[in-house]
């Protein structure tokens, strides 16, 4: 179709008969306020035309005259009936009573057929399964696509390869306000997508239906429903809806609004490109706050989880959803953790338990977040509300479908906070001893390598060391045992971390030896440091059964020199350690620089 033709065809009258391509009319009526309007479509081929889906009996005698327009109604011979729904053959009995001619008859296919005999035609069936798919119409041949279960199990579309028009039965209807026989433009794609979302029953189906009909060199689709789809809208459209998830009463429970339930598909679908898209948390609880947003009042999204043995985990906009962990969570969000989902279902859910005022303030809807190994509600998720909801079906159908992409968000966090956790757990293990409770030899390390290049750079941030080791330690654990002697070492550790400042790094070398690394110091500053500690070591007293045991220690210390190996500081200050111990023992002695 040109477009000089396109322009004529638009500013033609509705009620005449009006030729989309190369004699093939549209006969159709347009029913004010309907917005589920059916076309009616002719190809004029002599005494062999052909009538496309006949129509209902409320606007069958304004299709017999836009047919009689164009051409004797005697001269049609074949009814093309592409699925058996009344609103396209309820004329077929008027039809039945008006046709003399013996060769005329109603083309469709066996399933459709099965149903339309129930109105006791005369005239007989030609099916398309039978007939290789195809009508030869004398130099003008129609082929049949089959597309099953678009909508219903026989449906089937036809191509009319002279102008490559496509009758697509209800594939690429659409819902309409007002008479538009041709879409305009894209935008048209949001009057067909409520079509097929309620009316496709899986995206599969829309999918087999799709692969078939793009085989076709389509310059034209002409639907039963809404408006004619022209070639340069076709490769768009057919793309778009290879995008839109059918079946939307599958969705619902009661509430069958089309409308509504496109809201909460499209919702689901942004939910689910959310989890894919996004990592961080704070981004995840954001968009599903903006989407459930779409769907009910709610204004914030907080969580409450329960993290293994840990506690529970707070998750708020306030502290950006990194949370944070407790003991407790609020009486009633403990009362649902409480419940497991059979208990929970035979409470009738209280339709998700509307709290005013809520645990997070003002009123909120609380949903028990299921984990589905274990059956109880490890999370719950609070959406305060902007304004009350009603407690109806409407509200727990929505709720129904949006805690699991809830439960999936915070489960997937609550394995990574575990995880960190876990991490966290294990590095703090790597870095504390476990029973003094003081930084190991690894950190030490590691530290120092941070510490001694910024010395390195920076003369005044000297670096100095307190080697510490317990006399006399062997003669305690022969004495009064091993155990006895772990006491010993945490007496000592108390005492370090008891007189180090925050700056300091204390330090378990290994068996009785300690250090403490101390930065911005003098020699004498750290000299009078170790005598502290010593003083404080030596006046320790321990319970039974060593109360009679007078616990010393004897320290040597050193200054780091700029560019000095850790090997070579810490040498220099076991020598003086050694020196102590030589010297009698509890006492401090100092390298020289």
């Amino acid at each position: 179709m040109t477009g000089e033709t396109r322009v004529a065809v638009e500013a033609c009258d509705a009620n005449r008969a009006i030729e989309i391509a190369d004699r093939v009319w549209w006969v159709g009526h347009y029913l004010e306020g309907d917005p589920f309007q059916c076309h009616v479509y002719l190809i004029e081929h002599g005494d062999n035309s052909v009538l496309f889906d006949p129509g209902s009996a409320l606007t069958f005698a304004h299709t017999l005259r836009k047919v009689e327009q164009v051409t004797a109604f005697s001269n049609i011979r074949y009814f093309v009936c592409h699925h058996q729904d009344p609103d396209i053959t309820g004329a077929m009995p008027l039809i039945d009573q008006m046709v003399c001619r013996d060769d005329a008859v109603v083309v469709t296919h066996w399933r459709a057929e099965a149903l339309l005999k129930h109105y006791a035609l005369k005239l007989p069936f030609w099916r398309v399964d039978t007939h290789d798919w195809r009508l030869d119409l004398g130099w003008r041949e129609l082929e049949f696509v089959f597309t099953p279960y678009a909508h219903f199990p026989g449906a089937f579309v036809s191509f009319d390869r002279t102008t490559g028009t496509l009758f697509s039965s209800d594939l690429f209807g659409g819902f309409t306000e007002g008479f538009s026989l041709f879409a305009k433009d894209e935008a048209y794609f949001e009057s067909l997508r409520p079509f097929h979302e309620h009316y496709m029953p899986s995206r599969d189906v829309l999918q087999h239906a799709l692969n078939a009909i793009e085989k076709l060199p389509l310059a034209m689709i002409a639907p039963q429903h809404g408006s004619i789809i022209p070639g340069p809208l076709i490769d768009s459209i057919i793309k778009r809806l290879r995008h839109l998830d059918c079946g939307l009463f599958l969705m619902s429970r009661e509430n069958t609004d089309i409308r509504r339930l496109m809201e909460l598909n499209r919702a689901l679908k942004d939910i689910t490109q959310t989890m894919m898209a996004y990592r961080d948390f704070k981004d995840i609880a954001g968009s599903l706050t903006r989407i459930a947003g779409r769907l009910l009042p709610v204004d914030r999204l907080e969580f409450h989880t329960r993290i293994a043995e840990r506690g529970y985990l707070h998750l708020t906009p306030e502290n950006r959803y990194r949370g944070r962990l407790s003991n407790q969570v609020p009486a009633l969000v403990a009362e649902i953790m409480a419940l497991d989902r059979e208990a929970w279902d035979r409470a009738e859910r209280h339709l998700y338990r509307i709290f005013d005022p809520a645990p997070c303030g003002g009123t909120a809807i609380a949903v028990p977040l299921f984990s589905p190994d274990r059956g109880r509600a490890d999370s719950v998720a609070l959406l305060r509300l902007r304004s009350a909801v009603e407690e109806d079906d409407d509200l727990d159908e929505v709720i129904a479908q949006i805690e699991v992409p809830l439960q999936v968000a915070v489960e997937r966090e609550t394995i990574y906070r575990t995880l960190d956790l876990e991490r966290q757990k294990f590095y703090e293990t790597s870095i504390r001893d476990p029973l003094t409770d003081l930084f190991t030899r690894f950190y030490m390390e590691e530290t120092m390598r941070r510490l001694m290049a910024i010395h390195d750079r920076d003369p005044n941030s000297a670096i100095g060391v307190i080697l510490i080791d317990i006399d006399h330690f062997k003669s305690i654990n022969d004495t009064y045992g091993h155990n006895q002697g772990d006491t010993v070492l945490k007496a000592v550790a108390r005492c370090l971390l008891g007189a180090v400042r925050p700056g300091d790094l204390p330090v378990r070398l290994g068996g009785e030896e300690f250090a403490v690394f101390v930065i911005g110091t003098t020699l004498d500053a750290l000299a009078d440091q170790a005598e502290r500690l010593r003083a404080g070591i030596a006046a320790a007293r321990l319970g039974d059964p060593m109360r009679d045991c007078h616990v010393t220690a004897s320290f040597g210390l050193a200054l780091r020199r700029q560019h000095e190996c850790l090997v070579d500081f810490m040498e220099r200050a076991d020598a003086a350690l050694y020196a102590a111990k030589g010297g009698g023992r509890n006492r401090v002695c100092r390298a020289e620089l």
